[in-house]
């Protein structure tokens, strides 16, 4: 079977997670600290903080932003649950924006249209939550500027797009947002095994998402409610959660971002030559904007006639090729519909998911097996 997505391990790798094996630290040791000011090198922004999956980054990042019961988060329906379930966590209520039809992504003047009536109706969200589809960034720039006319919070879902551009400058540099998350789950651009990471500019949030993913306690001094006890004194100052990333984790991530450039190389190669292949069949294919150089998590294509999607999805199956589909809508979950959302909320979202299958896409993915992925495609089309 040719999956949609899976990790590469190096030798490198395995000698990075052997020498943390072989050391005294196994959890946080100096590997965190150094993955950490590893992707602040990579994206540009301030602040680094690891934790143990983009789960955990997420639901923290609210807590860090205030979110709580009473607060509102809008996110996109095309995501993974997550994207949605961290405000719920934090006892929000949670709404959704449609999204473009081609791409996938938040749309803008959708956004725009949901705040000026929310504005109206004194329902404005706290928090806005982007997800970046398959590794191309959402319009950040405009949503930002609706995040100041309108006065919420961005956290960035770039779970994706570790690696990707937006605007000729790196995704995660937090430009245009409060927090970007990204995940190190084994299918996605670079892997801790499970993992994510938090960035932001700002040194009072960071110190926040330190706190909180270590159980809220601290022993800095400068925080404490009463003078220390001497040197193995902490103290719980808010309650946090067991979030943190080890060591071993750390050490693969670290070993991994040094060979991030041409991982990127190799996923742009392999969509230009997904982009020439299927250029004759039917399909809709990803188009991106000049803003955007994506990180190819994923290659969505999408079906003209929606019908057929179910029959060569199976059918791929079948001739042993890995399809998936990213994403069924979040807002048509069960979960959510026992909170009032239903099919018929978001439109665009459903018709986009009912068109899409991801593709395998991944750097060791052979010619060869691209070849035969088209091939076999091509063959259900016509």
């Amino acid at each position: 079977m040719i999956p949609y997505g899976r990790q590469h391990i190096s030798q490198a790798d395995i000698d990075a997670v052997t020498d943390v094996l072989q050391s005294d630290f196994l959890t946080q040791g100096p590997a965190v600290p150094a993955f950490e000011q590893r992707l602040c090198e990579i994206t540009t922004a301030q602040h680094a903080v690891a934790v143990n999956s983009a789960t955990s980054a997420l639901h923290i990042a609210c807590l860090a932003l205030g979110v709580g019961p009473g607060s509102r988060v809008w996110t996109s329906p095309i995501s993974f649950v997550a994207s949605a379930n961290c405000a719920r966590y934090c006892g929000a209520d949670v709404d959704f924006v449609d999204v473009e039809p081609d791409s996938g992504n938040m749309a803008v003047d959708k956004l725009r249209q949901k705040l000026e009536l929310a504005r109206n109706n004194d329902t404005l969200p706290q928090i806005v939550i982007p997800v970046h589809l398959a590794g191309a960034s959402c319009d950040m720039q405009q949503i930002h500027y609706l995040a100041n006319e309108f006065g919420f919070k961005i956290i960035e879902d770039a779970s994706h797009a570790v690696g990707a551009s937006y605007l000729d400058e790196p995704v995660g540099n937090c430009r245009y947002s409060d927090i970007t998350v990204f995940s190190f789950h084994p299918v996605k651009i670079i892997t801790t095994a499970e993992g994510g990471m938090a960035m932001t500019n700002s040194a009072e949030l960071a110190d926040k998402l330190r706190l909180l993913r270590s159980h809220g306690i601290s022993r800095d001094e400068n925080l404490m409610t009463e003078p220390t006890h001497g040197a193995w004194y902490y103290q719980q100052l808010q309650l946090g959660f067991n979030y943190r990333m080890t060591d071993m984790q750390a050490a693969l991530g670290l070993s991994q971002s040094q060979r991030l450039l041409p991982i990127i190389q190799k996923r742009q190669l392999l969509a230009a030559s997904y982009n020439r292949l299927l250029a004759d069949l039917p399909l809709g294919l990803p188009q991106l904007d000049d803003v955007n150089i994506s990180a190819w998590h994923l290659y969505l294509v999408r079906f003209d006639d929606k019908s057929k999607r179910k029959a060569v999805f199976d059918a791929l199956r079948a001739a042993g090729i890995g399809v998936n589909v990213h994403y069924i809508p979040i807002h048509t979950q069960p979960y959510y519909q026992q909170l009032g959302f239903d099919w018929g909320d978001f439109p665009v979202a459903e018709d986009f998911y009912e068109r899409i299958v991801s593709l395998p896409m991944f750097p060791e993915l052979t010619a060869e097996q691209q070849n035969y992925v088209v091939q076999e495609l091509s063959k259900v089309l016509q």
